[in-house]
């Protein structure tokens, strides 16, 4: 199982006080000894983190893979094929959003997502789609020529705080009118539509990556599906790096993500 580090957070931190610190460049050593498998780093319309310049050092000087999330605009995908990442993940975005909410609707916009990974694969970038967990949208992902899809992650997770921590009594409540017994359920409904979306993946030979909302609590089940070769973590990884250092941290998610 490879884990893809998101390091996105460590520039919101810096953009807070809008200064040079903390740099996510100074991450890259310390992923590499932490042996993680990937960089990622997503460079939104709005920049609120990850900056141009940032994108530009990191792929410049990475000595792992670099997975660019961004959406389809014109503008972004231009400076994607310029700064040739390993990978770009096409995801959805909109402005007023606190994080990516849900898939990419690969049906909706299929010609032009089409078209995008088209100019991507003439520059020799791998593309991976992230979606939800939906069957129609995994078959499309394979019609527009994709090699990889990433299953949003973002209900289980959302589910499984719900169930089994504090954020109820916080002022982020989640799903806060249901009963145990129900957000149980919901669980394990949620479990299993993910791990028949990696087999009809799977069966049509994408490859398949997970992520959104997975913390050390949580990452153990999808971790464990047969087919996911590929977890995406970041926020977890970050907000933890403050009390453990982030070298420890990766190792930490690394040995739960094991199989």
């Amino acid at each position: 199982m490879k884990l893809g580090v998101n390091i996105d957070h460590i520039a919101t931190l810096r953009n807070a006080r809008r200064i040079n610190e903390p740099d996510p460049l100074m991450a890259l050593e310390i992923l590499k000894e932490a042996e993680a498998d990937q960089v990622t780093i997503h460079l939104r319309e709005d920049r609120r983190h990850i900056m141009d310049f940032d994108a530009k050092r990191i792929c410049e000087n990475s000595f792992l893979p670099v997975n660019m999330e961004c959406s389809i605009n014109d503008e972004i995908i231009d400076i994607i094929c310029k700064l040739k990442p390993h990978r770009a993940t096409l995801v959805p975005e909109r402005r007023e959003e606190v994080t990516t909410e849900g898939g990419l609707d690969i049906i909706k916009y299929k010609e032009k997502i089409k078209k995008v990974i088209e100019k991507l694969h003439q520059n020799d970038i791998e593309v991976s789609l992230f979606i939800d967990p939906d069957f129609s949208q995994i078959k499309a992902s394979k019609e527009v020529n994709a090699e990889m899809i990433e299953i949003h992650t973002g209900k289980y997770a959302n589910l499984f705080l719900a169930l089994n921590s504090n954020i109820n009594h916080t002022p982020f409540k989640i799903y806060e009118n249901f009963s145990k017994k129900e957000l149980k359920k919901f669980l394990e409904e949620e479990l299993n539509l993910i791990k028949d979306a990696v087999k009809v993946a799977n069966d049509l030979d994408l490859e398949v990556a997970a992520g959104h909302g997975l913390n050390y609590q949580n990452v153990k089940e999808i971790a464990q599906m047969e087919g996911i070769i590929e977890l995406n973590i970041g926020h977890s990884i970050i907000a933890n790096s403050i009390f453990i250092g982030l070298k420890k941290a990766v190792k930490k998610m690394k040995k739960l993500i094991q199989k």
